[in-house]
């Protein structure tokens, strides 16, 4: 059993930046490919951003290419959402994921366990 504890999420700017961080239990973390995903008002689900497991492959959405980056600290069991240049279209709720699979996806399917969500909202 894992559990994900998403914190760092709060009221920005557009164009400033917050930080995530998912702290995660168990001896497993390592194991285990990351992911994070979002939620807004009124639509489904979509991902955001993958981590391998050893942090040295990532992938991103086309909609935050370039303006966040996902990493990893195993030593910690803890993965990060760094986002930049945040746009109001980036407000929603996000979510960390934990997968037991081996490569990377952006299905939410593939992934096992969930955290409880972070509020991001970012103003005009």
């Amino acid at each position: 059993q894992v559990q994900l504890v998403e914190s760092g999420g709060g009221l920005v700017q557009a164009g400033g930046s917050l930080r995530l961080s998912c702290a995660a239990s168990g001896r497993t973390f390592s194991t285990r490919v990351m992911g994070w995903f979002r939620q807004a008002p009124g639509k489904e689900r979509e991902f955001v951003a993958a981590i391998s497991r050893d942090g040295d492959s990532t992938y991103y959405a086309d909609s935050v290419k370039g303006r966040f980056t996902t990493s990893r600290d195993n030593a910690k069991n803890t993965v990060y959402l760094q986002m930049n240049n945040l746009k109001t279209e980036d407000t929603a709720v996000y979510y960390c994921a934990a997968s037991g699979r081996l490569i990377i996806s952006m299905r939410s399917d593939f992934y096992s366990y969930w955290g409880q969500g972070t509020q991001v909202t970012v103003s005009s």
